[in-house]
């Protein structure tokens, strides 16, 4: 398969569900393939060049969040020439689903994977787990998995109280728990939030040789809308498809939480809530001297008004 960048446009924004996956329909029946698999999934194929960016998404946050309302990987469809397979769900479902796996189990069967030189799996949260779970598919893909879950299986993760209405699926059986399904990756890397201790809990458990985990404090629950915003989101894929990223590349990478409002928002009201006020003070002059503000100005005053306050002696 040669190296060829499709040429193919999308009017997607706005699209309520339906339609946006009418459209999806469409676009992959004329560039390779779609199919639902099960009453909440579906399967889209963009067939271009020798590397392959596998996602998992749900419908919802790739409407809503994407540039251009797209699957994550049709840029790269378009402008770097890699095939692109998405997996996308009607909402949070860790992709637990008979028919996925089934799916996944007919692309082995037909050496689908084997067509490929470099292959990436992708996913965030649920999703991130379903890009782990799903990885033993293609043994010498590199997964990179934004907050996964190891398992919701209540015997292995009881300690995670979240995700109630998930835990009644069954996370045994075929592609079932994440951090054994990884054996046959090349390269795996957990990004995670320390700071979040449950997060953290599950990230722990993929501790195979060749997992690299990336902690990220205080980008919180939403890592992958924070690398958008960041603009790093297209260096690390396209890093990771070069075989280039590494702890070292992506620490310089996360020098842009700086220039991220949100990120520092977050690492202010951090410092005030752990008593280094001092330090929220210089991050908020550090900030306002890069513009104006409503947020730092308001904090900055506050901080110095209750200083104040503090260190005037009380009226004898």
């Amino acid at each position: 398969m040669d190296d060829r960048q499709l040429s193919f446009e999308t009017d997607m924004v706005g699209l309520d569900a339906n339609a946006w996956l009418a459209e999806l329909d469409g676009l992959c029946d004329d560039l390779g393939f779609f199919e639902q698999l099960g009453s909440g999934h579906f399967a889209g194929f963009l067939e271009a060049g020798n590397n392959l960016l596998v996602t998992f998404e749900t419908v919802d946050q790739a409407r809503l969040h994407n540039v251009d309302s797209e699957p994550r990987g049709f840029a790269y469809a378009r402008h770097d020439g890699w095939s692109h397979l998405c997996l996308l769900s009607m909402g949070e479902s860790w992709f637990r689903d008979k028919a996925v796996c089934d799916f996944f189990d007919r692309l082995v069967d037909d050496g689908f994977f084997e067509d490929f030189e470099r292959i990436i799996f992708y996913g965030a949260n649920g999703a991130g787990y379903a890009a782990a779970a799903f990885s033993v598919a293609a043994p010498g893909a590199t997964v990179i998995a934004l907050r996964p879950q190891a398992t919701l299986d209540a015997r292995l993760a009881g300690w995670d109280p979240r995700y109630k209405v998930a835990r009644k699926q069954s996370f045994t059986g075929r592609y079932g728990y994440a951090p054994e399904m990884i054996d046959g990756a090349q390269n795996v890397f957990i990004v995670y939030d320390p700071v979040q201790r449950l997060d953290a809990a599950h990230a722990a458990l993929f501790h195979k040789p060749h997992v690299t985990p990336l902690p990220c404090p205080l980008l919180g629950k939403e890592i992958d809308r924070a690398f958008d915003r960041m603009g790093i989101h297209d260096v690390v894929l396209k890093l990771a498809m070069e075989g280039a990223l590494d702890g070292k590349r992506f620490t310089q990478l996360m020098r842009a939480r700086r220039y991220d409002q949100t990120y520092v928002r977050t690492l202010v009201n951090w410092l005030m809530m752990n008593e280094h006020r001092k330090l929220a003070v210089i991050l908020c002059d550090y900030m306002l001297q890069r513009g104006r503000d409503k947020f730092f100005a308001e904090t900055r005053a506050a901080l110095l008004t209750s200083d104040e306050a503090y260190r005037r002696p009380e009226n004898p």
